[in-house]
């Protein structure tokens, strides 16, 4: 797929079947989210969306003059078919940004579906802002009781933890605003500019032109040489755009704290991550104050591993370095066999549910220009096998790398009855 693939291209290749090895690099299958990104479609399915949103904000009148359990209940299933039809387009958009950051109708078509839901969420807002500003008893009587209704409960209790940290409708309506044309058209900018960059580097003898996952996978040659190379080039690029960069950075950090610390009141940025993470202050700053206490440990391991490699000292671009004297090139045929393999040793269902991503292809393993880098696993919803993204380059640690993302999606498959 390349700068300027289509959404239909991108998302109606036929998804790949477990029963027809070998496993092949390829892109995913996003056609489960949306059949194409036509006009025709896409407008379709934000029709359905407004029409969901105009019948829910009938129930704003309700709300205030008071509800029933039942009615709660009832109006928290038409919330729930809205945010399932936005996130299926949300997440249609981002993953088909996050297979080619430089497609333009990839960027146009992710700025439309954010633009849109921005505004649909602020319509709807009313519901849990006037959710978290009840009091204890209200709230406590108006919570399911039901065992089916257990999902419901806990979600409706999470949204009330941030109660303390909630402005009134008019404000969050503007920061959404804010962060969908603001701060997160920056990230946005910061993910189109790192994975556009190109490299040259002398591999065997040859100059090559690397995307910087294929450099990145030079962090862990045995070649001592090779090593340092890659990240000179590698610093060499980003030195080149490195104001820009730091801008992006300092602005994402400084509109974090205004908004979450500032305006919102937590006592940390950190604390805002914990809140949603559903972890205590205490226990992070617990878990950071041992590992600083213990970090000799971590200095010693440096040292012994300095020996190990027959060097004086340990270079920034050695952490990486394997101790092994060799380091074979995995086909990616053999490393989904080796997972799977190793997953069904551990409990045959678990291999069952990895092999549901690849039947279904929701895998995008190979390398391209404009990909994003990295890897990672998203669930959009509980009923969709999860979407994994990995940039397969054949070491060794992109066969963990594999085995980990598919952890993620396992995780989120036992948990799709919820």
């Amino acid at each position: 797929m390349h700068s300027e693939t289509t959404a239909l291209e991108t998302s109606t290749a036929p998804p790949r079947s477990i029963d027809e090895p070998p496993y092949e690099v390829g892109a995913w299958d996003l056609s489960e989210l949306l059949p194409d990104a036509t006009d025709e479609v896409v407008g379709a399915r934000l029709d359905a969306i407004e029409a969901l949103v105009a019948d829910f904000e009938k129930a704003r009148p309700r709300l205030e003059s008071g509800v029933e359990p039942g009615e709660l209940l009832e109006i928290l299933e038409r919330y729930e078919r809205i945010h399932a039809a936005m996130d299926m387009v949300a997440g249609y958009a981002s993953l088909w940004f996050s297979s080619d950051t430089q497609s333009r109708t990839a960027i146009a078509f992710r700025n439309r579906i954010r633009g849109v839901l921005t505004k649909q969420h602020n319509r709807i807002l009313f519901f849990s802002l006037w959710w978290k500003s009840l009091d204890e008893d209200e709230a406590a009587r108006l919570l399911p009781e039901a065992p089916d209704q257990a999902d419901r409960r806990r979600h409706l209790e999470e949204l009330r933890r941030f109660t303390p940290y909630t402005l009134d409708e008019k404000s969050e309506q503007i920061i959404n605003i804010k962060n969908a044309d603001g701060i997160d058209a920056v990230v946005t900018l910061y993910s189109m500019l790192t994975n556009r960059m190109e490299f040259e580097l002398e591999v065997d003898g040859e100059k090559r032109v690397l995307a910087e996952e294929e450099m990145r996978a030079n962090f862990f040659s045995t070649d001592p040489d090779l090593r340092e190379r890659t990240y000179r080039e590698l610093f060499r690029a980003y030195e080149r755009d490195s104001n820009v960069l730091a801008q992006i950075y300092a602005n994402r950090v400084r509109d974090w704290s205004s908004e979450y610390v500032e305006l919102r009141g937590f006592k940390s940025p950190i604390a805002v991550r914990n809140l949603s993470n559903d972890i205590s202050d205490r226990a992070i700053e617990t878990m950071l104050d041992v590992v600083e206490r213990n970090s000799s440990m971590f200095q010693e391991y440096f040292r012994l591993k300095s020996g190990w490699l027959g060097m004086e000292t340990t270079r920034r671009c050695d952490i990486y370095a394997p101790l092994a004297t060799t380091a074979p090139q995995i086909p990616y045929a053999d490393a989904v066999s080796d997972v799977l393999e190793t997953f069904r040793d551990f409990d045959p269902r678990l291999a069952g549910l990895a092999e549901r991503v690849f039947k279904e292809g929701h895998i995008d393993s190979e390398l391209r220009k404009g990909k994003r880098s990295g890897a990672f696993c998203a669930t959009v919803l509980p009923r969709f096998t999860p979407w994994v993204m990995v940039n397969y380059t054949g070491r060794v640690r992109d066969v963990s790398t594999l085995a980990h993302e598919l952890g993620h999606a396992v995780h989120s498959m036992l948990a799709e009855h919820h």
